[in-house]
């Protein structure tokens, strides 16, 4: 029989709908899992069981009258620390600086508490959200449930691992070069990354977008239909309509699809991670798809220049710190910004114009493509106290080729669970659509996961 951990948020709701789990019941269950696992793993910041028992007590009584307060009424959620609710402090997963409580909730973390989900506490994230690891200089080390030697990924770290781990059904990281794919790639989730301004986000930023990270791909597509409800505040932010989130498989006979293996530069991917996509390439042949090998949209330019950009960046917000502050920064992040001192701003504004040269090929790719398929994670896995995986400051983003350009370009990107490696190590196979199609990219998602078949074993809490 499922644990109570283990069901999914749609399973949950059939539960409590027919009175046969309370939501006081299943919080009492996973609260006590959860503080089994969490000196393990280190997923969560912000976490406070009294006042989720408080509100669990309130759901199970709006559900013994039949009156659930929304469509998510009971069912635990984990916002990422960068993701702002009323009253608590985003920290930026940094000991440098000095957090006040914040006034009000950001756009998903309003949309999912107006829907009666139960937030069920914020997860852990690196120094500035800057990098791919669970290395932060404030919660110490977020390691990764099917192997805590090995690290989550990043920046969305304390989701992932919640999510591998059974802290609930439902998880909402933010991505802005791989953050939700990634660490999803790592920890064999569903993570979805939509197209930009899909998802409101508060503040907004280039390739900056919000995403569910989940066991199943129902449950994402459940989650979109609460978290895309338009909010002001986001100046991005798409218009509103009305879209349908249900998930029918759909017919794939001719359909084009793109098989990218080769990233342009950085990492190679591991042979492992390369067998196992192909491997989902010809599920979708088997089912009518008409599969083709497809370049790669990145090159060294373009990787360089986003970083010079980035760098940039990231030290203009260190020199915002006092001596004092600034001592406390994870000192990776301190060497890998010090290059921008002697840049040029002809240099860093190049930077940041390959942006736009990333958005030019992405679109191009989809000119004659319906979908494409590539890696998620070029590395297969790493160690738990590298805050990034080639674990060297000069060429920090060397893992994120398959990821990055799709923020820039805006179209949806998913990470699914597509294999393990003989370590037993997830791999994730990512999925992208053109700008727009984020319905139909997740219901292609639907039908590999169908073929595919259920994850049937999680990972269980180490013995101590």
């Amino acid at each position: 029989m499922m644990a109570l951990h283990d069901l999914s948020a749609t399973q949950l709701l059939d539960l409590y709908a027919r009175r046969q789990l309370s939501p006081l019941e299943y919080f009492d269950h996973l609260l006590a899992h959860i503080e089994r696992w969490e000196p393990s793993i280190a997923a969560l910041c912000a976490f406070d069981p009294q006042r989720i028992r408080e509100q669990a007590r309130a759901s199970s009584e709006r559900w013994s009258r039949g009156a659930p307060r929304g469509g998510l009424d009971g069912v635990p959620v984990t916002l990422k620390e960068l993701i702002a609710t009323q009253g608590d402090c985003v920290t930026q997963g940094t000991a440098a600086i000095s957090a006040v409580p914040a006034s009000e909730d950001a756009p998903p973390a309003a949309r999912l508490r107006e829907s009666g989900a139960i937030i069920l506490g914020k997860t852990t994230v690196p120094d500035f959200g800057m990098l791919s690891s669970g290395l932060s200089s404030l919660h110490g080390i977020t390691r990764n449930p099917w192997n805590p030697a090995c690290n989550p990924g990043g920046s969305s770290a304390g989701a992932a691992a919640a999510a591998a781990a059974g802290y609930g059904p439902l998880h909402v990281g933010t991505d802005i070069g791989g953050s939700v794919r990634l660490p999803a790639g790592w920890c064999g989730l569903v993570g979805f990354k939509p197209t930009l301004g899909r998802i409101p986000i508060d503040p907004y930023y280039t390739g900056r977008c919000a995403g569910p990270m989940t066991r199943t791909v129902d449950d994402c597509a459940l989650m979109m239909g609460y978290l895309t409800r338009p909010d002001r505040r986001d100046a991005t932010s798409l218009a509103a309509q009305t879209l349908d989130w249900q998930l029918q498989v759909p017919a794939l006979l001719g359909v084009k699809v793109g098989l990218m293996l080769d990233p342009g530069c950085g990492f190679q991917p591991d042979s492992e991670v390369c067998d196992a996509v192909r491997q989902a390439a010809r599920l979708f042949e088997a089912h009518g798809a008409q599969v083709v090998l497809i370049g790669p949209v990145m090159d060294r330019r373009l990787l360089d220049g986003l970083d010079d950009f980035w760098r940039a960046r990231q030290l203009a917000q260190l020199q915002a710190l006092s001596p004092e502050q600034r001592s406390k920064v994870l000192p990776y992040i301190e060497a890998w910004a010090a290059p921008a001192a002697t840049m040029s701003a002809v240099q860093a504004v190049d930077g940041f114009n390959q942006t736009f040269e990333m958005r030019r090929r992405c679109a191009r790719v989809f000119d004659d493509l319906d979908l494409v398929l590539s890696p998620t994670n070029q590395v297969s896995s790493f160690p738990a106290e590298w805050p990034s995986p080639g674990n060297d400051p000069r060429q920090p983003f060397e893992h994120i080729v398959f990821t990055v350009p799709w923020n820039m370009g805006e179209q949806p990107a998913l990470s699914i669970n597509c294999g393990f490696t003989t370590q037993g190590m997830p791999i994730g196979l990512q999925m992208i659509a053109p700008r727009f199609a984020d319905q139909w990219l997740l219901r292609c998602a639907k039908a590999y996961e169908s073929w595919r078949g259920p994850i049937e074993r999680w990972p269980s809490v180490p013995l101590r």
